[in-house]
C-alpha cells in the first residue's frame, strides 16, 4: 500500500526551488556587501588621494561620503532586479548559476571600474583647475 499522501511529491520541488532561491539571493547580498567594501576602499585609497593633492581642506571628506551615499542605491537596485531575475530562473538551475555569474560580475566591475574611473576623472579635472 502506497503510505505517500497525495499530492506529497510536489512539496519537494517547491522545498528545492525555494532553497535555491534563498542561497542565490544570499549569494548576490554577499556580493553586493563585499563589492560595497571594495568600492569604499578604493574610493578611499585612490581618489581621496588625487583630492587631497589639490586641497586640504574637508572636500576629499564630503566627496567620500556622496559618492559611497551615491552608489548605495544602484546596490540596492542591482539586488532587486537580481531578486526578479532569480524568481524568474529558480526552475532551471543551469540558467540561475549563469545569471549569478553575470550579476556578480557586473557587482565587481562596478565596485572597481567606478572608482578608478572617477579618480582619473578626478585628477584631469585637478590638473586642468591648478593649471
Amino acid at each position: 500500500m502506497n503510505t505517500t499522501p497525495p499530492f506529497m511529491g510536489m512539496v519537494q520541488p517547491e522545498a528545492d526551488r525555494a532553497s535555491r532561491l534563498e542561497a542565490a539571493h544570499k549569494r548576490i547580498s554577499n556580493a553586493v556587501a563585499y563589492g560595497l567594501m571594495v568600492y569604499t576602499g578604493l574610493q578611499i585609497f585612490l581618489t581621496m588621494r588625487a583630492l587631497e593633492v589639490a586641497d586640504n581642506s574637508l572636500l576629499p571628506m564630503v566627496g567620500l561620503v556622496v559618492l559611497v551615499g551615491a552608489i548605495i542605491p544602484l546596490y540596492r537596485r542591482l539586488e532587486k532586479q537580481w531578486d526578479a531575475t532569480a524568481a524568474r530562473l529558480a526552475d532551471d538551475p543551469p540558467a540561475l548559476a549563469a545569471a549569478l555569474t553575470r550579476a556578480r560580475l557586473t557587482i565587481w566591475a562596478i565596485s572597481i571600474g567606478l572608482p578608478l574611473l572617477v579618480t582619473v576623472l578626478v585628477a584631469a579635472l585637478v590638473s586642468v583647475v591648478a593649471g
